[in-house]
């Protein structure tokens, strides 16, 4: 039983990304990341190296990956707790470990072993159940976003980076790359955008509904669960077999508007962050 680490993507999806297909819900956000390295290269997050690990267990399957782009946290999935010790042991004692992104249990047996840790976020994946638009839907309709709302969306989008503690470094190529594949959706009132909503790559299968923003001055008038639920329709007809999203569970609102919407909790996570 061994943890394997490289730079290389390509390395790293000839062993583990077998592994990670399929599990695709569980593993959704590595899934994204690490197409992301393939397509853009190993810089695409940072000026620093991805680092890239998998666990295999005793039968030599991989049990278990991390995922670290600096200056973003590692993403740990299906880490079983007989490999959180080795773990600690190979990258305790560097950078590689001072943010984590893990299920509670993981994130627990972390924090035993690593002085200093503080929990940032807690975390809930959701996936789609029975898809249930807003009824009656609040005024206006749905588009898709186009280059023309470029400086709109990419405000919006660091708007939602602000809210919700995640980097803004990307919100110019998340903006790109969403308009050129048509994944962002704006719901408009009045011909003026009132909400947004993006859709990662389909992989594996499954869709993440991302970024969903609804600027202050907007909310409260049901815009968000509207776009919401058209950017979950628009992954099922894009033959989407799972349709996923992740929350901050100390935000009570929008939980409860991707509940009515008819999503379904998967599982919790913690990201934690270590003071050095």
């Amino acid at each position: 039983m061994t943890w394997t680490f490289t730079h290389d993507v390509d390395v790293f999806l000839a062993s583990a990304g077998p592994s990670l297909a399929a599990r695709p819900v569980e593993h959704t956000v590595a899934l994204t990341v690490t197409e992301r390295l393939r397509r853009s290269g190993a810089h695409h997050y940072g000026d620093d190296d991805p680092v890239l690990g998998w666990w295999r267990g005793a039968d030599g399957a991989v049990a278990g990956t991390l995922v670290r782009t600096p200056p973003h946290a590692a993403l740990l999935n299906a880490v079983p707790p007989e490999a959180v010790g080795p773990l600690v042991e190979a990258l305790g004692a560097g950078p590689d470990l001072d943010g984590v992104n893990a299920d509670r249990d993981i994130a627990a047996l972390l924090t035993a072993r690593l002085p200093g840790y503080r929990t940032e976020q807690e975390q809930r994946l959701y996936r789609l159940g029975t898809l249930r638009p807003p009824f009656p839907a609040p005024e206006g309709r749905a588009r898709a976003a186009t280059r023309a709302d470029r400086a709109l969306l990419v405000a919006w989008v660091r708007g939602f980076a602000d809210a919700t503690g995640q980097s803004k470094s990307s919100a110019e190529w998340l903006v790109d790359e969403g308009t050129e594949r048509g994944s962002l959706t704006l719901w408009e009132s009045g011909g003026t955008p009132v909400a947004l909503a993006g859709r990662s790559r389909m992989l594996a299968g499954t869709v993440r509904v991302t970024s969903v923003y609804t600027p202050p001055e907007f909310r409260g008038r049901g815009y968000g669960a509207a776009v919401t639920a058209e950017s979950s329709r628009a992954a099922l007809a894009e033959g989407a077999a799972e349709v996923l999203l992740f929350t901050d569970l100390a935000n009570p609102t929008s939980n409860g508007v991707y509940l009515r919407t008819g999503y379904e909790p998967v599982a919790d996570r913690v990201q934690l962050r270590r003071d050095t």
